[in-house]
């Protein structure tokens, strides 16, 4: 296995124990997969910078019930041995869309986290 692929495999094991977390509810887990200092761009909804904005973003949503959370057609690039770009389609049983860009990045602990989540809701199967 080339290198560019042992790194592509602990991205996908990571973003995997963060589907996990939200697939269960555990806010506290899914908030600590993003860096202190990361950035949602969620489209139409705006923009969210820190991880204090992003619990605040993804807290309610997460109580509200929403689940399911599955990637599909996931495309990894290899910038580099510490930072990892990810493509997707996304559903959830609430709504779908697709991830333009999450920037994973390797901390200095050897975990990867978020720096930067850029995603569309194109669907809601729900009335806000």
């Amino acid at each position: 296995m080339s290198n560019d692929e042992k790194i592509k495999q602990a991205v996908l094991v990571c973003s995997q124990k963060w589907i996990e977390a939200f697939n269960k509810g555990d806010t506290d887990t899914y908030i600590a997969g993003y860096q202190v200092d990361a950035v949602i761009n969620a489209k139409p909804l705006g923009t969210f910078k820190g991880t204090g904005e992003i619990d605040a973003f993804w807290r309610p949503f997460l109580a509200s019930g929403a689940g399911e959370l599955r990637y599909s057609d996931v495309n990894l690039e290899v910038v580099d041995a510490s930072t990892v770009l990810l493509s997707a389609s996304w559903t959830t049983n609430v709504e779908r869309g697709i991830i333009t860009l999450e920037k994973w990045d390797l901390q200095n602990d050897g975990n990867w986290l978020l720096a930067q989540d850029d995603f569309e809701i194109q669907d809601n199967f729900y009335i806000l």
